[in-house]
């Protein structure tokens, strides 16, 4: 942190500079003190709110920044579009909500309290129109009556068929807030692993001595911190530690900590989760404190930490008091007061009153005071204030008032004044132009209740604490209840050496460091009733009355109180709102906080960018991918390519004269009809099956018999599931007598393996026989058209006979090629053509490519993609994954003859089951447009002629659809109810996704050589 200043106490100002305010610094940054805070002064920043241009220094946040320039006004709220400002100086901030940066680097709801300032920072109000001072929808507020709690249950049920017409679209044009890029976020995200001993969650007094006393034991320590700097509320409140200011002890502890090599200190990095297993989820924001990330360098990390241990010491939440008017920009936390003093030497005011019904509160009058500010009164309605503070008022000439704030006055400007009434009953009007005010602390529980853990109620403190932690979880300091500086240091030492300890370091931990303890008493006060909208949640608006209306219609339950109002369901997720809604529904409902209860506490604590739980997977990284052998050959012939499960496949190959992708498939499937072509199938699953029991092995997959094979032939294949449904087709061949190789469908290749082996390891332990994939070993080619042989003798060692009688159809056996390379070679046609499969070591994958369209040349060989291949396989009526669609079974794709009646084999019995069998079933048929011209579409539904669609008359569906070059029109397959029973009977076409409807006729699903003549050559 080299050129900050490290906080002392300010100074007291001449008369002169108490005229001029409170320290102002020229008209650029009226609102700024001349010295004190952590601000380097040396680092002045430009930045623009709402387009005017302002200053900081580095190490503001942006609202500090803002308050320093003297600005009020930064938001409207959710519904009522109520001007607001900011509140708090957290991530438990609910109102200074902005929009950050510009074009698809825009983000809504960006918290200005937690936004690191950064030179060149753009930033803009959201929720208004058409400015943020003159907000049209400002008029929500005049309609305020009817937009009360369950206003749209009640109101957008009638007339009902108003719902899609005007409701609906006034509801979403209305619902959000800010806007989103709605562009590619051109920013990078990371996710991350980290393992260790003892995970310590905040820096403050509490959490720092945690980490210090698990760090000396040896223990691998984690440190998070979701500020930009270590120490917590010591940042601003400051105080004496081991006989040293707090930031002297600060800098001597973090030193200690940094010189540790088994602690790692994470800064700008928030815990948002808590998970099984000790795995807790944190948020990094490695690059928002810039405008655009450094090159290859991510812009937010999430990380999922693995840890033994965990010592929560996330401190604890000021809270709200609910009166009317409470809302308006200038009310703020008496906390957050406190820390853009102190800490950004910002005051927030020149005329600062104090609400305040505990000790704590009157810390900011003394704030307040030391830098030199004018604290207008400080209102606490307890009937006796404690002495020390009544003796620091006389003595400062302090104003202090016995009663409450019943109202505020002031505008779109903010505060200007406040009413007080007295605990006698009088009224005053006092002139300020900020209020800060303290409700009492709220230990921040959440993460100790992502396990459904519930808080227990403590009456002392009058707020809740954390009950069942999750499994190695402790709390320490503020967050456990514990509010004194003296108390949160031994109490957080104390959780991080036992936290070691528990994980097998017992080396010394040393001692705790000391310091004073101070009295923290507090009379409730949750809320001031009077005139006016009093606010419970100043995101979404909720009031209390609001809370009082919920329990009145019934809804006592604290989660339907939650539901019904929208309480403590914004991005703050109730964080300054929940207790005080909790508070008033007991009252409306005569019971205790406790017996009202807690609603269920879920992660994330703190809003997650999509993008940072989605990480390096997107676009074309959204999952993991594999490259075909052949596949940097055919991207540099121009391939497109399509994902297919996780390869990414060659689509087909455009030429620079062709004007879309169906001139290009249709040329392809030409060149293979009429001369030769390849296509890689590397991606096909391919598993070798070895042993003396491999034959019996398949037989009882596969529904035709493997066993009788003979060597040197392949043979088609098909396996069902356990409940007779078809799983999977493929190719078998016999390579030797204890030696199959056999393949999948791309899709299928990891579920038929994991089938395989069950089969093999749980079904037949006791069969001879071994498995292993084979997918990434080869990569395999298929060669058709009617020159395939001349092309394969141009390959292949002269000495091959690759003659119809030498390697007949369905043949399979190793190859010589020419230069040595051994080679499997398979007689398969998936095109309808002569057709082979050729196989060589993944290694010559690439090589395969180029040496096939060498030797091709005086052929006019045609590399082809999976376009062309799906054209020609469904005009030879050949079945694949529409077809295998998990509801098919062999019967429906005309394969029932397959079954073999004179052995067992998985599915065999469940596929006999009535309704597998019933004559009616939908079978696969072939499909054409009786108007040639007219483009059938996958999906389309098969109805009778002269029915009307539904689901009634509804008798299947078009699976697969190509536009036949062969035959110039469009065809595809079908399932059709008692299709078989149907070929030439014309039937209606029904796709209402598009509109269309004419008319085609059922027929064979071979629409290419019948008679099978050319496949065999």
């Amino acid at each position: 942190m080299s050129g900050y200043t490290e906080s002392q106490p300010f100074s007291r100002t001449s008369a002169k500079e108490e005229d001029a305010g409170p320290r102002a610094v020229g008209n650029a940054q009226s609102h700024r003190l001349r010295t004190g805070g952590l601000i380097d002064r040396k680092a002045p920043l430009r930045f623009t709110f709402d387009g005017q241009v302002m200053t900081g220094y580095a190490g503001d946040t942006l609202a500090s920044a803002l308050i320093a320039n003297g600005v009020k006004l930064v938001a409207r709220s959710f519904k009522y579009h109520r001007p607001r400002g900011i509140m708090t100086a957290g991530s438990e901030e609910p109102s200074a909500l902005v929009e950050m940066r510009s074009a698809a680097r825009r983000e809504p709801n960006t918290r200005a309290t937690t936004q690191e300032l950064y030179h060149g920072l753009v930033a803009s109000s959201q929720n208004s129109w058409p400015s943020l001072r003159r907000d049209f929808m400002a008029i929500n507020s005049l309609l305020s009556p009817i937009f009360v709690a369950g206003f749209y249950y009640k109101t957008f049920m009638w007339p009902a068929k108003f719902w899609e017409t005007l409701y609906e679209p006034l509801i979403r044009r209305a619902a959000g807030l800010g806007k989103s890029a709605g562009q590619p976020d051109p920013d990078h995200y990371d996710k991350v692993w980290a393992h260790c001993d003892v995970l310590v969650v905040g820096s403050g007094a509490a959490g720092l001595s945690a980490a210090l006393a698990a760090g000396r034991t040896g223990a691998r320590v984690i440190l998070v911190e979701e500020d930009t700097r270590l120490g917590g509320r010591l940042l601003s409140d400051g105080g004496e530690i081991d006989g040293m200011l707090a930031g002297e002890w600060l800098r001597e502890t973090s030193a200690e900590l940094e010189a540790m090599g088994n602690v790692r200190i994470m800064t700008r990095t928030a815990l948002f989760g808590v998970y099984d297993g000790g795995t807790y989820a944190a948020l990094e924001r490695v690059n928002d404190h810039v405008p655009v990330p450094g090159s290859h360098q991510v812009r937010q990390r999430l990380w999922r930490i693995v840890a033994k241990r965990s010592v929560v010491a996330a401190g604890a939440l000021e809270r709200p008091i609910v009166f009317p008017g409470n809302d308006r920009p200038g009310v703020m936390m008496a906390s957050a007061v406190r820390t853009y003093v102190n800490r950004f030497a910002a005051m927030p005011g020149r005329q600062i009153a104090l609400f305040t019904n505990n000790d704590d509160g009157w810390r900011t009058a003394e704030a307040i005071q030391d830098a030199g500010g004018s604290v207008a009164a400080v209102v606490d309605p307890r009937g006796q204030i404690p002495a020390a503070y009544q003796a620091m008022a006389k003595a400062s000439g302090l104003r202090m008032l016995s009663g409450v704030v019943s109202d505020i006055k002031g505008g779109v400007d903010g505060v200007r004044g406040i009413v007080v009434i007295g605990n006698d009953g009088r009224s005053q009007r006092i002139s300020a132009d900020c209020l800060a005010v303290s409700g009492g602390w709220n230990p921040n529980v959440g993460l100790s209740c992502f396990h459904r853990g519930r808080p227990v109620w403590h009456e002392d403190i009058a707020a809740f604490v954390p009950g069942d932690c999750p499994a190695g979880m402790t709390m320490a300091g503020a967050a456990k209840g514990e509010f004194s500086l003296g108390e949160c240091l031994r109490d957080g030492h104390a959780a991080g050496a036992a936290a070691a300890a528990d994980c097998g370091y017992h080396k010394n931990a040393g001692t705790s460091a000391q310091a004073g303890e101070e009295a923290y008493a507090i009379s409730p006060l949750w809320q001031v009733k009077g005139k006016g909208k009093a606010f419970v949640d100043f995101q979404h608006d909720v009031t209390a009355s609001d809370v009082t209306l919920a329990q009145r219609e019934g809804y006592e339950s604290v989660e339907h109180l939650k539901r019904y109002t929208t309480l403590g369901m914004a991005t703050d997720q109730g964080k300054t709102s929940n207790i005080n809604g909790l508070a008033i529904m007991a009252a409306a409902s005569g019971r205790s906080i406790p017996e009202t209860g807690t609603t269920i506490y879920r992660p994330p604590y703190a809003p997650v960018a999509i993008g940072a739980f989605a990480g390096h997977n997107r676009d074309e990284n959204f999952h993991a991918w594999r490259l075909a052998p052949s596949h940097h050959w055919a991207a540099a012939r121009g391939a497109v390519f399509v994902d297919v499960g996780l390869w990414k496949r060659a689509q087909w190959y455009p030429q620079p004269a062709e004007k879309d992708w169906l001139q290009s498939v249709s040329r392809e499937v030409m060149a293979v009809r009429n001369g030769v072509g390849f296509c890689d199938v590397s991606t096909l699953g391919k598993v070798d099956v070895r042993g003396a029991d491999a034959g019996v092995f398949l037989d009882r997959v596969y529904i035709n018999a493997f066993s009788s094979l003979a060597i040197g032939k392949a043979r088609y294949g098909l396996m069902l599931r356990e409940d007779g449904i078809v799983m999977d087709d493929g190719t078998t061949s016999r390579l030797a007598e204890d030696h199959y190789f056999l393949t999948t469908t791309t899709a299928k290749a990891g579920v038929v393996m994991q089938h395989l082996e069950f089969c093999r390891q749980v079904l037949w332990p006791e069969l001879d026989v071994q498995l292993s994939s084979a997918t990434d070993q080869w990569a395999q080619f298929s060669i058709a058209g009617p020159k395939t042989r001349d092309l394969l003798q141009a390959l292949c060692d002269p000495a091959e006979d690759l003659s119809n009688e030498g390697f007949p159809f369905m043949g399979a056996r190793e190859v010589k090629l020419r230069g040595g390379v051994t080679a499997r070679l398979f007689r398969i046609s998936f095109s309808g053509e002569m057709a082979f499969e050729i196989s060589v070591p993944a290694r010559y994958g690439n090589a395969m490519a180029e040496n096939l369209m060498i030797a091709g040349k005086p052929f006019s060989v045609t590399p082809y993609g999976t376009e062309a291949l799906s054209v020609m396989r469904i005009e030879k009526g050949h079945v694949a994954g529409p077809e295998l669609n998990g509801t098919t079974t062999a019967d429906d794709l005309g394969l029932g003859k397959m079954m073999s009646r004179k052995k067992d084999f998985i599915g065999r019995i469940m596929a006999g089951r009535e309704a597998l069998t019933a004559p009616d079933r939908q079978v696969v048929v072939g499909i054409k447009p009786i108007d040639v011209q007219r483009r059938l579409r996958s999906g389309a539904h098969v109805i009778p002629k002269e029915e009307l669609p539904g689901p009634d008359t509804d008798e299947g569906y078009v699976t697969s659809v190509c536009f036949s070059p062969t035959h110039n029109q469009w065809l595809g397959l079908g399932l059709v109810r008692r299709g078989r029973e149907r070929y030439g009977e014309v039937v209606r076409i029904h796709d209402p996704l598009r509109n269309e409807d004419y008319e085609a006729e059922i027929c064979s699903p071979v629409f290419y050589d019948p008679e099978g003549v050319r496949q065999r050559g």
